[in-house]
């Protein structure tokens, strides 16, 4: 396997798995339902109306955090090597669209999520994904060592 490809796999392993404590972590707290929001598959066809244990649901989630950490690696190694500065900014930019993922989720989903326009819930949803890009930043640079 590539070292690229290890690198973003392993970076975005570790800052999805995170991402999932963090949210769940607020949601215990708070009772806002940011992490039922990540995990919330119901609105896609067919595989939305299987009732998924927690654990293949956070699968999901991790899936598409691998594919962010993957392409962020073989970007970052691309266009950005050796220029800490850019991977970082890198890495917000790449996760950015997850942070407005929020809006279409919340209007998407059958169950119960946060509600559309929860400021609270929003501003939870995006210090999650704030931390997930500085994480895949860390992770990607220290695993690249």
């Amino acid at each position: 396997m590539s070292g690229k490809i290890k690198s973003g796999l392993i970076a975005g392993t570790i800052a999805g798995i995170a991402l999932g404590f963090i949210l769940k972590g607020i949601e215990a707290l708070t009772g806002k339902l940011v992490y039922t929001l990540l995990l919330n598959i119901d609105f896609i066809p067919i595989i939305g109306n299987i009732n998924w244990p927690e654990w293949i649901e956070f699968l999901f989630h991790l899936i598409i955090s691998l594919i962010i950490g993957v392409v962020y690696s073989v970007v970052s190694s691309r266009y950005f090597a050796h220029q800490k500065r850019a991977q970082a900014i890198f890495a917000y930019v790449l996760t950015l669209p997850t942070v407005f993922l929020y809006f279409p989720l919340t209007y998407l989903a059958i169950k119960p999520t946060p509600d559309l326009w929860d400021i609270t819930a929003i501003s939870y949803w995006t210090l999650g994904h704030l931390i997930y890009a500085a994480l895949l930043f860390c992770i990607y640079t220290w695993s690249e060592k």
